[in-house]
Parts: C-alpha cells; sequence; structure tokens
C-alpha cells in the first residue's frame, strides 16, 4: 500500500500531465454552489473520477470536477464539489484533496458551504463569513502519523480563517450592497439534518452556523500553511417558532438563489489576493 506522501506524489504528476500552467488559489464550492465554475475562463476540467486516489463526489449539487482556470484575471484551482464524511470517506480521505492543492502550489484557499442557521437574526439567503469553528463533532484528519513534510504536528487554530481576507470581503460586500454577516460554523458529520435538541445545544455553545462539510479541509490547509477564507450561505433555519422540516433539495434550491452573491464575493476578493 503506498504511503500518503506516495499517492500525492501520484494524483500530482497525473494532474501536472493535464495542464501547461499553475495557480496559487484555490476554490471549493459546496452544496448548490457550482456555478460559479461557469463563470471561470477553463483552461482543463478533470473529472474527479479519473484522478488517481482522489475521492469521487456521492452527493447531488456537487460537479465533480477539479477545474483549472481564471477567474479576475488571476488562475485558479476550483473544486466543484467536495467530500463528506457522511459519505463513507474516512477524515483523511475527506480533506486530501486540500494537500493535493498544496502539491500543485496553492497558497490561498476559499471555502464556501451550504449552512444551516443557528443564530436566531439570520434569514434563509444570508452569507455569513466563517470568523471561527468548532470541531468536537467531526473527526480530526491529522490523527495518525504526521508528515513533517507537510505540516507541523501540533499545528496552531488560533487563527483557523485569515482575518485579513475577512477584513477584505466585508469591503467588498459594502460596496457591492451585499448583507453579509459572521459568526462560527460548527462541523457536524450529518448525514441526518439537526434535532431541535441538537439544535439548541449548537447555539448554546456559540454556534452561529451548523452544516456538515469545510472543518477537516480548515484543519488540513492550516497544517500546509494555506491561508484560509470561509463563507456560508445560509440555507435553512434550525431554531424557529414552525416545524424546521428541512429536505436537501430546499438546501439546494437556497443555495442556487444565493449563489450569484458568493460568485460576486469570491470574484472580487480573488482579485485582491
Amino acid at each position: 500500500m503506498l504511503s500518503l506522501l506516495e499517492q500525492l506524489a501520484e494524483t500530482k504528476a497525473f494532474i501536472e500531465s493535464k495542464v501547461t500552467s499553475a495557480a496559487h488559489i484555490g476554490i471549493v464550492l459546496g452544496s448548490g454552489l457550482g456555478n460559479l465554475a461557469n463563470t471561470i475562463k477553463t483552461e482543463v476540467a478533470i473529472p474527479y473520477s479519473s484522478i488517481p486516489h482522489f475521492p469521487v463526489s456521492t452527493v447531488q449539487g456537487h460537479g465533480g470536477n477539479l477545474i483549472l482556470g481564471e477567474l479576475s484575471g488571476k488562475k485558479v484551482w476550483v473544486m466543484q464539489g467536495r467530500f463528506h464524511f457522511y459519505e463513507g470517506y474516512t477524515a483523511q480521505q475527506v480533506a486530501y484533496p486540500i494537500r493535493v492543492l498544496h502539491m500543485l502550489g496553492v497558497k490561498t484557499l476559499l471555502l464556501s458551504n451550504a449552512a444551516g442557521g443557528v443564530n436566531t437574526k439570520f434569514q434563509v439567503g444570508d452569507l455569513m463569513i466563517i470568523n471561527d469553528h468548532i470541531s468536537m463533532f467531526v473527526e480530526n484528519p491529522l490523527l495518525g502519523k504526521n508528515e513533517d513534510s507537510l505540516g507541523t504536528r501540533f499545528p496552531d487554530m488560533s487563527e483557523p480563517y485569515c482575518k485579513q481576507l475577512i477584513s477584505k470581503a466585508k469591503l467588498i460586500a459594502a460596496a457591492n450592497l451585499i448583507y453579509i454577516t459572521e459568526g462560527v460554523y460548527i462541523g457536524v458529520t450529518g448525514p441526518t439534518f439537526e434535532t431541535r435538541a441538537e439544535y439548541k445545544l449548537i447555539h448554546i455553545l456559540g454556534g452561529d452556523a451548523v452544516g456538515m462539510s469545510t472543518v477537516q479541509e480548515n484543519i488540513v490547509a492550516v497544517h500546509c500553511g494555506m491561508k484560509v477564507f470561509a463563507t456560508s450561505v445560509i440555507t435553512d433555519l434550525g431554531i424557529r417558532e414552525d416545524d424546521n422540516v428541512i429536505t436537501h433539495q430546499e438546501v439546494l434550491e437556497a443555495a442556487t438563489a444565493a449563489e450569484p452573491k458568493l460568485t460576486l464575493l469570491f470574484s472580487e476578493l480573488v482579485k485582491m489576493i
């Protein structure tokens, strides 16, 4: 069985054989948010299924392509869809593509996701900048042997999301009249949506939004030394008076409706990186 570094080397070699240029910015598109890829001047789109050692998206709303192209005059790598713990992948497999992006030269990572709103001030369609997260509910992808060439054994997580990028995003939102909030994201395994009691617990713990992704990607990105910016699209509300029945289709529809705001935010932010 190949070691992690050997797998990464094979994946990197395969991807580099398909492209003629490099990019230092990576973008991960979450559920229902794949349309941003349509604004990119694509150089190459590689199906996940063809990439050695890469997981494959199994969830509706995740396109399943690794794209190299140009956005706002900058070369970017774009993951059109991500992977989740609930799909049966290990934490290491979920975060494997982030390590691949690191090997390809990515220094700044932009993450997006669809999330449930826990903060009672939120409305469906709001954008929330993630300024911190709580990861006690998900397996840490750094468990096991540490590869010192990828990062330190004990990475500091005091600033998991880059304050400088957050400040720039706020300026962009204000200049473009985009209502945007900030908050703490709580990562859970899924695939079940939260119970009423779980939403209340998340609220008590200080969470503003909850979702089934992002945290493991962030941990590995920080471990690799990347600067990370992340935004949640609030697609449903967990704490409300009426029956909070949630379906994945409703999540996708809400994310798709809010996607133009995210595309504008990310496009302008890329200009400033």
